[in-house]
């Protein structure tokens, strides 16, 4: 069992140090978009069903992945001392075969800007802007989870 204190962190840590192009440094942006990333609402959402993963690496804390109710990919997150090592990369690859597993055809996110390129470089398509989250830069991206022949 994880630690939602280890949630916590690696999200508000991620969006805060990683996230500039979506929130320029901008306190109160980044308050409005951590201000849910507690250890009660992370507590809150678990005891709801959501299905969250925490990723280790080297025995530390290193991504935190989840899938919504609705086959989207709800949260995809790195902690800012893990970049660049994969982590990302496999976390993804996790989230899209459980999607796979549960029958879905196509996983469906919304990006933030920092991560659209790290999306699109591993297939992922742009179909448009997020208008619930206009308050954050946030792109509606599809990826099709068929095998290609």
């Amino acid at each position: 069992m994880f630690d939602v204190f280890d949630l916590s962190r690696i999200l508000i840590r991620s969006i805060t140090k990683l996230c500039i192009a979506d929130h320029a440094d901008d306190p109160e942006v980044i308050a409005q978009w951590t201000a849910n990333k507690n250890p009660a609402t992370i507590r809150g959402w678990i005891d709801a069903g959501a299905q969250i993963w925490l990723v280790e690496r080297a025995g530390q804390p290193a991504a935190v992945g989840a899938l919504g109710q609705d086959g989207d990919i709800t949260l995809l997150y790195i902690d800012p001392d893990q970049t660049g090592v994969g982590v990302g990369r496999a976390l993804l690859e996790k989230l899209e075969q459980e999607l796979i597993r549960a029958g879905y055809a196509e996983g469906r996110l919304e990006a933030t800007k920092t991560a659209q390129a790290f999306y699109a470089r591993h297939g992922w398509q742009a179909t448009g802007g997020c208008s619930q989250r206009a308050e954050l830069s946030c792109l509606h991206m599809r990826k099709s989870l068929h095998p290609q022949h």
